[in-house]
């Protein structure tokens, strides 16, 4: 496939945007490289390369990188509880709380929620989808979820994909209200999921290491939020506490230092999914949007 940049549509500038991608000439060296390939398969796939990696961002001295990062990537240092000067270690910022004003949680009362600021797809049918990242991609949500009678009871039910860059905020919440069971974990390699990875290998969201937590709620029956980490992201942490019923927003966890992504899934008949997030996935183009934000109304 041509190697084009990554698009995506900005819901608060109402614009399409070209990525900044962290690191691009060293994941294109990995992804497009014979050589590269190679490097990939024989090390940066592999979970103690990415423990290792995370390792070095965990140690003080990484604490330097901090300030430049976030003067490259122009990040809101004022929505941070910590100064830049403050963070012992790059890993210390890059899962950073934010101020809770910074991302305030949509009140309605029928709403559901992106889980994590990124970039993110809506299918309003998971078995239905026609193209991820490209045409004819689609969810092998039986693969995804390890368990072929739950895949059968959610591949009706719309679907989003969420996707973290290293320069966004690393903690994820909950997109609605009830009552999580604990995170239920299926072991893989850590590969990239960037556009550029997965518009040639989407399976690599089933191959890879990632969490299934279910959610009883009182109006959506049961929702189903996943957690899938990626290369240099050694680490998924889980902050909630298995069985304690959680508010829409509530903080679920964090990832360590590197890309990473999340799926939240729904009953059939259960959410309308926003209008600019169905309207832009069509084109196979991400919309941007904060946790919190609106991601759909419940119908019933």
């Amino acid at each position: 496939m041509a190697d084009t940049g990554i698009k995506f549509f900005n819901r608060y500038t109402g614009e399409v945007e070209t990525e900044e991608i962290y690191g691009e000439q060293w994941l294109r060296w990995i992804l497009f490289n014979p050589f590269g390939q190679i490097a990939l398969h024989a090390v940066a796939k592999r979970a103690w390369f990415s423990r290792w990696y995370g390792w070095r961002m965990s140690c003080a001295s990484s604490a330097s990188r901090v300030k430049p990062f976030i003067e490259q990537y122009k990040i809101a240092e004022a929505e941070h509880v910590k100064a830049a000067g403050e963070f012992t270690s790059f890993n210390d910022f890059f899962y950073r709380k934010l101020k809770p004003e910074a991302r305030p949680v949509d009140p309605a009362g029928d709403s559901v929620v992106f889980p994590a600021d990124g970039r993110h797809l809506g299918f309003a049918k998971a078995s239905e989808v026609e193209g991820v990242f490209v045409k004819g991609q689609h969810f092998e949500l039986p693969k995804l979820l390890g368990d072929k009678n739950l895949a059968k009871k959610f591949a009706d039910g719309a679907a989003v994909f969420s996707r973290l860059c290293p320069v966004d905020y690393h903690r994820f919440h909950f997109p609605v209200a009830g009552v999580p069971s604990e995170a239920r974990l299926i072991n893989g390699p850590l590969q990239s999921v960037n556009p550029l990875a997965l518009r040639d290998r989407l399976e690599i969201l089933w191959e890879n290491k990632r969490f299934i937590t279910e959610i009883e709620t009182e109006r959506l029956g049961k929702v189903l939020v996943l957690e899938i980490g990626a290369t240099n992201v050694g680490s998924v942490n889980h902050t909630f506490v298995p069985t304690r019923p959680v508010e829409k927003g509530e903080e679920k966890g964090c990832f360590a230092f590197g890309g990473s992504a999340t799926l939240t899934l729904f009953e059939p008949s259960r959410v309308k999914l926003a209008e600019d997030l169905i309207e832009q996935s069509a084109q196979q183009r991400e919309l941007y949007a904060k946790v919190g934000d609106g991601m759909g109304t419940i119908l019933s």
